[in-house]
């Protein structure tokens, strides 16, 4: 089995990618008020900033910072997929629990890296940013919605074109 060690710097910022167990579900877009729910109740609990995101219908990949001596991001995935699990069970989508009773809508894990500069971090906002393209989601990432692809255009970050 490997032996898989994750990154704990405190106050670091991390690239994750978090998914769903049904690749070919779409219950991240299509209950995404409920993700968004349950990612700002965490945030509120435990906060951490959003540097650049993209909710794709079965992953998504986003940048955290974490407050200044704090690494626990490991929590807070637990208790956003948690919450958003229960959220999306309480709606049109009854979940089957697991004998860990856990609900079987997302993969136990999740992959991270910790950005180590800003061309890390720049490299990884461009990676997130054309996902849907990736895809074939969309033709052109103005088309996503759920992504800060827009946020960047907005303060000038990104060309307009």
């Amino acid at each position: 089995m490997v032996n898989y060690r994750r990154s704990f710097v405190p106050g670091g910022t991390f690239f994750f990618t978090v998914t769903l167990r049904n690749r070919k579900l779409s219950v991240l877009v299509d209950q995404i008020h409920l993700l968004k729910e349950a990612v700002q109740r965490i945030k509120t609990q435990h906060p951490f900033l959003i540097k650049a995101y993209v909710i794709l219908p079965e992953h998504l990949h986003i940048i955290w910072q974490l407050p200044h001596g704090d690494s626990n991001y490991s929590q807070r995935w637990k208790k956003i997929k948690a919450l958003f699990s229960k959220s999306v069970n309480k709606s049109t989508f009854p979940l089957i629990k697991t004998r860990h009773n856990e609900y079987c809508l997302w993969q136990r894990r999740f992959w991270e890296h910790t950005i180590k500069d800003e061309t890390d971090f720049e490299h990884h906002v461009n990676y997130i940013h054309y996902n849907p393209l990736k895809h074939g989601l969309v033709e052109s990432l103005h088309h996503w919605p759920h992504s800060s692809f827009h946020h960047y255009l907005r303060i000038g970050r990104l060309p307009k074109n």
